[in-house]
């Protein structure tokens, strides 16, 4: 895996014991206590703070000790702070009921905040699929937008080559085909980006489903809530080749759906713990499934003898 380049520009020592008023003049970071009231979340944040462990853990290591680590902010025009990185500090600092949060106010431009924004919150566990592909957009459309109005002539030819997906990758330390499979989910419409994040739609066939148009997803999504049945792979495959040749419709996709699907298929699952005990010691491994289903069997028949003898 490529090695993540998370490059925050950490404050210099000088910095560090430089005046509040040289600070504002050289446009420096400034450390300042922010009224929690003051402080708007990012606009359009990918990352939702959810109460999971780690938040948890989080609420108590503030409780115990404060905030270690001080929040990423920039100052707005109508003097209120805009939360860069630090909205599960914020939370968790609202739930003990404080009143302030320790901030680095950063002088810097939107594409830059949003960089930032995105790579300081990526490193969570248990990212939804749903928010990582909106976290990949929102980065790089910075980088694009960077790329756009770069006027320097020092960059490397091989630099300016590079492919802006392949860039973000490199940055974040994943493979270009990660980068984008999880774009691409930002083309399915709420529910199907749902059932994403909750498992039901697995990522291969979802990247498939996300070059359907929306009215052709909207179909598909009918389909599932009334037989809570999803497409396979091989089906997704079909739908998407059937939309580029302009043949799909509702009664096709409901003919597809209809399909038998292996994978999908419900199953009975006998855990050994509960019938090992049930099983002499005696019957070798090799017959044991023999004698479950002749056990079965005969169960099955006294079930009927009952049934034939209530029924008299």
């Amino acid at each position: 895996m490529a090695k993540r380049n998370t490059d925050f520009s950490l404050t210099s020592i000088d910095d560090l014991f430089s005046t509040e008023e040289e600070r504002e003049n050289g446009k420096m970071p400034r450390i300042k206590d922010v009224p929690l009231f003051l402080l708007d979340d990012f606009p359009n944040h990918p990352f939702k703070v959810r109460f999971d462990d780690d938040m948890m853990q989080l609420v108590d290591s503030v409780s115990e000790r404060g905030v270690l680590t001080p929040a990423l902010v920039r100052e707005k025009e109508n003097g209120r702070y805009e939360l860069i990185s630090g909205h599960r500090r914020k939370k968790a600092s609202e739930l003990n009921q404080l009143n302030y949060l320790r901030c680095v106010i950063l002088d810097i431009s939107d594409e830059d905040a949003a960089i930032i924004m995105v790579d300081s919150n990526i490193q969570r566990t248990n990212i939804p699929p749903s928010e990582l592909a909106k976290a990949y957009k929102i980065r790089y459309d910075a980088m694009e937008k960077k790329q756009g109005r770069r006027t320097d002539l020092t960059s490397s030819q091989l630099e300016t080559k590079l492919r802006t997906d392949e860039k973000l990758a490199t940055e974040l330390g994943v493979s270009r085909a990660k980068v984008q499979r999880y774009m691409r989910l930002n083309y399915l419409v709420p529910e199907l980006l749902e059932y994403v994040d909750e498992g039901k739609i697995k990522m291969t066939p979802a990247v498939e489903l996300s070059y359907l148009d929306e009215d052709c997803q909207r179909d598909l999504v009918d389909y599932i809530d009334d037989n809570e049945s999803t497409p396979s792979h091989a089906q997704a495959i079909r739908l998407h080749k059937l939309f580029k040749e302009g043949k799909l419709t509702r009664e096709v996709i409901y003919c597809i759906m209809d399909e038998d699907k292996p994978n999908q298929k419900e199953k009975v699952v006998i855990r050994g713990e509960r019938f090992e005990r049930l099983i002499p010691k005696s019957i070798p491994i090799n017959q044991r499934e023999d004698f479950v289903c002749k056990a079965l069997e005969y169960y099955n028949n006294f079930l009927n003898r009952q049934k034939n003898r209530d029924s008299r």
